[in-house]
């Protein structure tokens, strides 16, 4: 577990780097279109990828929470659902207990974020509350623990921001190729060329790329959730019984979008599970996979 913790944060450094890469190159690309000079486009991309880079690390949360519009818990409107997280505290080991917070559905699912233990969101659905019983509600809110504990927040929530970031970044692109002036043709600067270039490349392959990183972060670390979530509760069946129900359950979560499904516990979409061939471009296990590994632990 803490060579997979290490991993995590690891892979959040690249990324992000690599984020911050990508996103210069992009609007240097852009504003190049739209006759800037070179010294002011690459000021302005350097400029505006380091701030957002910067409040995408620090927000990435409320920025995930904002788009599911959800609410915070309370002991009032929830009781059940905090009194299993305060149990569940003991047995996870953590410091800091993250907050709960509930957005309207009437989908099963549930997920975690947030850039550390100590600034973790747990975030479930109505359905939820409404479908699962108690020892099925603790085997999803363990999972979703297990995510925080084992860093996985910090990666997915930065992916999730991010990638929608870069599908912002590729409508303006489209916007601008049918609005920007033309370059003067003369322009014989091989330097501005290349870059022009890689930008370019970049822009077209970053939804690509982006569908990449999910699919190589998302699907061990649902095996990994799920077998320390057994060891928090000791009890397999809950999380078995919880999963075969949000898989069975045929109900749309509006508010969920492409560049964050991946963070749930099960796809948001329900004509998406096991669709892809061998499940191999799936962001989530099948859940008879996840049944099975599940199984192995008793």
């Amino acid at each position: 577990m803490y060579e997979d913790i290490k991993k995590n944060k690891r892979k959040t450094g690249v990324i992000v780097f690599g984020f911050l890469l990508m996103i210069t190159l992009v609007l240097y690309y852009i504003c190049y279109m739209f006759d800037m000079s070179s010294f002011a486009a690459i000021t302005i991309a350097l400029t505006f990828s380091i701030v957002s880079t910067i409040a995408t690390y620090y927000n990435c949360d409320k920025i995930v929470l904002a788009s599911v519009k959800a609410r915070e818990a309370t002991r009032e409107e929830d009781l059940q659902l905090t009194n299993i997280l305060d149990a569940l505290m003991v047995a996870s080991g953590l410091e800091h207990k993250p907050r709960l917070y509930v957005m309207e559905s009437s989908q099963p699912n549930a997920f975690a974020t947030g850039r550390n233990p100590e600034n973790a969101i747990i975030c479930v659905t109505t359905g939820l509350l409404q479908k699962l019983d108690y020892y099925e509600l603790e085997g999803v809110v363990a999972h979703e623990l297990s995510h925080i504990k084992n860093y996985d927040i910090l990666l997915s929530a930065v992916i999730s921001v991010m990638v929608g970031f870069v599908v912002m970044l590729s409508d303006i692109f489209t916007r601008t190729m049918f609005h920007s002036s033309s370059r003067d043709k003369d322009d014989d600067n091989k330097g501005n060329a290349i870059l022009m270039i890689v930008g370019l490349v970049f822009l077209i392959l970053s939804p690509i790329v982006s569908n990449l990183i999910q699919l190589a972060v998302s699907r061990r670390r649902e095996y990994l959730a799920d077998s320390t979530a057994v060891q928090f509760t000791r009890n397999p069946d809950g999380l078995i019984s919880a999963l075969k129900k949000i898989s069975n359950d045929d109900s749309e979560l509006d508010v969920a979008s492409n560049s964050n499904s991946y963070m749930y516990i099960e796809n948001p979409f329900p004509k998406k599970r096991g669709y892809n061939i061998s499940n191999l471009l799936s962001t989530h296990p099948s859940i008879e996979e996840r049944v099975q590994a599940l199984e192995n632990l008793k």
